[in-house]
């Protein structure tokens, strides 16, 4: 049998396939359109290790992510940046990096307590913007550079605010925080897992002014394996269902909150004229009679409907059923 290629032959395929180098499929003719109909091309530069449950759940957890970023660097920092989901996509790690523009610094988030490795990039151009912004400046004349020792400490503190705020929905999904480790120029690394690793890469615009730039979290598989099930949304729905502790936690939390309830016995309807001539000894008639049902608030929201009344020597309620609700 000669149907097998040799090994030589096979490994030259797939070292053309990491190169993106893909032979192309001859076309059907007479003598070999038998065999043709079995043929089909791969592409190895997009994986499709991640379900669709985990890439909607990622993408979710990353549109949450820009909504706080945004809101913590306006507060904090008095700058306007505006973040936005544009794209998500599987590659190979290494052809992850290369989608990434290459004047862009990468910053390496790690899982606490875990040894899986997730990398945040941003463009140069909106590192330096940010970073003047830190020092006074309004960022209108930045000039792509190299970051000095003084800029990249500043940029650890833009990745650092970054990263607590993917941290904290990062946490509600799998019960993991995120940690920043390392920042460095993209074209360096980082090689935090093999080339042929499945990787997610979520793209995200940045709106700086009239500067648009972007920003990039490149998942690799590994670094969601240990939670894959808390990323399929079916999963963790059924999950937090089947959880007693999730509801007693909140019933505890909720125990010793104060609220204000009151009966309205009545009311009244009258114009401003009239309540600004009200004086003392004054009688103001209400709409509706003691001995009727009354409404119950919890706050300013109507939860039962009950019977005025006394209880000894106090005014009371006797509670006949939930408001809207049938005794």
């Amino acid at each position: 049998m000669t149907d097998f290629l040799p090994a030589d032959e096979i490994d030259a395929l797939f070292e053309k396939a990491s190169q993106g180098k893909l032979p192309t499929e001859p076309a059907p003719n007479s003598g070999a359109g038998r065999r043709a109909r079995w043929l089909r091309t791969v592409d190895f530069t997009r994986p499709s290790k991640f379900g669709t449950d985990q890439q909607r759940r990622l993408r979710r957890v990353v549109e949450i992510f820009c909504a706080t970023a945004a809101t913590r660097m306006g507060g904090e920092h008095r700058i306007d940046l505006d973040l936005e989901v544009i794209d998500v996509g599987q590659f190979t790690f290494a052809n992850a990096l290369a989608s990434v523009p290459e004047a862009s610094v990468g910053a390496v988030i790690e899982t606490a307590g875990a040894e899986t490795k997730m990398v945040m990039s941003a463009e140069l151009s909106l590192v330096l913007e940010v970073v003047e912004r830190l020092l006074g400046g309004n960022g209108d004349a930045v000039t792509e550079r190299p970051l000095t020792d003084i800029e990249k400490v500043l940029a650890r503190r833009m990745f650092g605010a970054f990263v607590e705020c993917l941290s904290a929905t990062w946490y509600d999904v799998c019960g993991a925080n995120l940690e920043l480790g390392r920042i460095d120029p993209l074209g360096e690394g980082p090689a935090i897992v093999l080339g042929s690793e499945p990787t997610l890469v979520v793209t995200v615009e940045a709106r700086m002014g009239r500067r648009s730039t972007t920003l990039a979290l490149l998942v690799p598989y590994e670094a969601i394996a240990p939670y894959a099930a808390a990323f399929s949304s079916r999963e963790q729905a059924a999950g937090v269902a089947a959880d007693p502790r999730a509801a007693a936690a909140v019933r505890a939390g909720l125990r010793s909150v104060d609220v204000v309830l009151r009966a309205e016995v009545g009311d009244a309807r009258i114009s401003l004229e009239d309540v600004l001539a009200l004086r003392a000894g004054d009688v103001v008639k209400l709409e509706g009679h003691g001995g009727g049902e009354v409404v119950v608030y919890a706050d300013g929201t109507p939860v039962h409907r009950a019977r005025a009344g006394r209880s000894g020597t106090r005014r009371a309620v006797q509670i006949l059923g939930p408001e809207g609700g049938v005794s």
